[in-house]
C-alpha cells in the first residue's frame, strides 16, 4: 500500500467515496497485482483482494488489457479500465438488464420483420391454395419443422410442409383425434402447447419421414366472423421445445393467414357467383340455319370487361321452312349496369318469341316491360325474321331506333336498309316500320352497334369511324364468306380506335351462301345448298 501514488491514495480508506460506490471497482498495478478493491468489489469477487494476483483470483475474461464482458453470479458485467499513473482502475458495471433489453429489441424487430413478411407474401394474392402454401412455408421457414395449414371449406383442404417440400390433400381424419384442433377449427382460443402431450398426439400427424414428435402448437386462423382454419406447428425432439414468446408469435401469424384465407375465399365465392351470372350475360354461340350464314363479334369496352350493353341472338325456327329470328341490340351505356338490363332485355324477348312474327307487337310489349322497371336506361335494336327460299335468303328487318342495316350485294355495292322506329324502355308508345329484302347467293346483310362507326381515331384521335368508312370497308368484303366479313369489319373499327375504345362493339352477318340448290322436283322444293 505504501507504493501507491497520490491519485491511488484517494482510493484507499473503508470512508472514501470510491470505497461506497454503488458498483464493483478494483485496482490492478502493472504488475497484474491487486492494490485496492472497494466493498462491493468484495462482495463480487471475495478472492480479489489486495496484494492478490489478478491472473490467479479473477475470471479469465477479467484479465484482459481493454474492456471486456463476462459473467459473474448469473449475471452479465462489462469490464471498463480507467488508466492511472501506474496502475489500471477497473469498474465493473451490471450490464444485465441492458443486455436483456437488447435481446428483447432484437426478438421483437426480428418477430416484426417475420410478420411483415408474413403480411406482404399473403395479401399479395388471392388464391386460396397460393395463400396457404405461402403460410406453410413462412411457417417452416421461421416456426417449425413441419406444418400443417388446414384450410376452410368441407372437405377441409390441407398443405403439409416439411423441408422435402409441400404436400396438398384433404383432412381425411376425424379433428377430435388431435387435442385441441376441433377447438381451433371452430375459433375457439389455442391450447397451450404444454399442455399437448407429444406422445398422445396421433400418428398421421407426423410427415412421412418426419419421426418423432417432440413439441405442437396448435392456434386457430381466425377469420371473417368464422374461423378459416387451423396452423399446426411441429417440433422434432432435437428442437427447443415452443416458449410462450413463440407462441405469441405462431398467434400473431396465425391471425394473418386467416385473415388472407377468408379474403381469398371470399374472393372465390365472388369470382364463382360472377362467373356464373357473366355466364347468361356474355353473347351466345350463334345457332346456325340451314342455308344460311351466319357470323357475329362482340368487344366490350374496356379490356377488363367481359360484358356490356351491346347484344346480338339468333332464335332458330321450330319448322325448318319456319322464320328465324335474329335479334342485335344496344343499350344505353356501358359496363355492368347496362349488362343487366341487357340480359333482361334477352330473357324478355325469348319469352316473347310465340309472337315472332309480329316485329311491332314484340318491341311494344318489350317496351312496356322495361318501363315498368325501375332502370332509366333505354335500348336500340334490329329485329330481323330469316328464313331460306331456294337459293335465296329472305330478310323482314324492323328497327327500333337502331343504326340502318348495310346490305352488301356480291357485285360490291352496298345498300341501305330503310327501316326506322322508336327505341324502346323510353317513352310509352313505340312506332316501328319493317322492310323485307332478299339476298341472293353470295349477299351479305350487316347488323352493327355504334360502338364500330363511332370509334376514334384518324390522325388526331378525334376523327369518328363513320358510316362512309364502313360502307367502303364492306364494298370490300364483297363475297366473303359472313365469318371473315365480320372478323375484318372489327379488325379496321378496332385498327381505327387504337387504344382508345369508347363503347362496345357488335357486328352480326346473315349471309346467303353461294352454291347450287339440289332438289328432287324441278329444283324448286325444299333442298340442300353446295358448293
Amino acid at each position: 500500500m505504501t507504493s501507491l501514488h497520490r491519485d491511488q491514495q484517494l482510493l484507499v480508506g473503508d470512508e472514501t467515496p470510491w470505497h461506497a460506490a454503488a458498483v464493483a471497482s478494483f485496482v490492478v498495478d502493472d504488475a497484474g497485482v491487486v492494490s485496492a478493491a472497494n466493498a462491493l468489489s468484495r462482495e463480487l469477487l471475495p478472492s480479489v483482494l489486495p496484494g492478490a494476483l489478478l491472473a490467479d483470483t479473477a475470471p479469465a475474461w477479467l484479465c484482459a488489457t481493454g474492456p471486456a464482458s463476462g459473467e459473474l453470479d448469473d449475471r452479465r458485467y462489462q469490464a471498463r479500465p480507467v488508466r492511472l499513473s501506474d496502475a489500471t482502475c477497473w469498474w465493473l458495471l451490471d450490464d444485465t438488464d441492458a443486455e436483456d433489453a437488447r435481446s428483447e429489441l432484437g426478438l421483437a424487430r426480428e418477430r416484426t420483420a417475420f410478420l411483415t413478411e408474413a403480411s406482404d407474401e399473403l395479401l399479395g394474392s388471392l388464391n386460396l391454395q397460393r395463400c396457404m402454401d405461402i403460410a406453410a412455408r413462412l411457417a417452416l421457414r421461421h416456426l417449425a419443422d413441419a406444418a400443417w395449414v388446414v384450410g376452410p371449406g368441407g372437405p377441409r383442404p390441407v398443405v403439409v410442409g416439411t423441408p422435402e417440400g409441400l404436400r396438398h390433400s384433404t383432412l381425411d381424419h376425424a379433428p377430435e383425434e388431435v387435442l385441441g384442433l376441433e377447438e381451433a377449427l371452430l375459433g375457439f382460443p389455442p391450447v397451450p402447447s404444454r399442455w399437448l402431450d407429444p406422445s398422445g398426439v396421433p400418428g398421421w400427424l407426423a410427415p412421412e419421414g418426419f419421426g418423432p414428435i417432440g413439441s405442437v402448437v396448435i392456434t386457430p386462423l381466425p377469420g371473417h366472423a368464422v374461423a378459416a382454419g387451423a396452423l399446426i406447428l411441429l417440433r422434432k425432439p432435437s428442437s427447443p421445445r415452443f416458449s410462450a414468446a413463440e407462441e405469441e408469435i405462431a398467434r400473431l401469424f396465425a391471425a394473418r393467414v386467416g385473415v388472407a384465407l377468408s379474403a381469398a375465399r371470399m374472393f372465390a365465392q365472388q369470382a364463382s357467383v360472377t362467373d356464373t351470372l357473366t355466364c347468361e350475360l356474355l353473347p351466345p354461340v350463334l345457332h346456325q340455319l340451314p342455308g344460311v350464314e351466319l357470323a357475329a363479334r362482340y368487344r366490350p369496352a374496356s379490356d377488363t370487361d367481359r360484358v356490356g350493353g351491346d347484344f346480338y341472338d339468333v332464335h332458330p325456327a321450330d319448322t325448318e321452312d319456319g322464320e328465324s329470328l335474329v335479334v342485335l341490340g344496344d343499350v344505353c351505356g356501358k359496363g355492368l349496369e347496362a349488362a343487366v338490363l341487357t340480359g333482361r332485355i334477352r330473357s324478355t324477348v325469348q319469352a316473347l318469341l310465340p309472337m315472332a312474327a309480329d316485329h311491332l307487337q314484340m318491341l311494344r310489349l318489350l317496351n312496356t316491360a322495361l318501363l315498368s322497371t325501375e332502370h332509366t336506361r333505354f335500348a336500340t335494336m334490329v329485329l330481323g325474321s330469316v328464313s331460306r327460299r331456294h337459293a335465296d335468303v329472305r330478310l323482314r328487318l324492323t328497327s327500333a331506333g337502331h343504326l340502318p342495316p348495310l346490305v352488301v350485294r356480291a357485285n360490291g355495292r352496298v345498300e341501305e336498309v330503310d327501316t326506322q322506329g322508336t327505341l324502346v324502355g323510353a317513352m310509352p308508345e313505340v312506332e316501328a316500320a319493317s322492310v323485307e329484302i332478299v339476298l341472293g347467293p353470295g349477299d351479305t346483310c350487316l347488323l352493327y352497334t355504334d360502338g364500330i362507326t363511332e370509334a376514334r381515331g384518324g390522325p388526331f384521335g378525334s376523327e369518328f369511324f363513320g358510316e362512309e368508312r364502313l360502307r367502303r370497308a364492306l364494298a370490300g368484303c364483297a363475297g366473303m364468306p359472313a365469318e371473315a366479313l365480320v372478323e375484318r369489319i372489327q379488325m379496321l373499327a378496332s385498327d381505327w380506335a387504337g387504344r382508345t375504345r369508347p363503347d362496345d362493339m357488335a357486328v352480326l352477318a346473315i349471309t346467303a351462301p353461294r352454291g347450287q340448290h339440289l332438289t328432287a322436283v324441278g329444283g324448286h322444293g325444299p333442298g340442300r345448298y353446295t358448293a
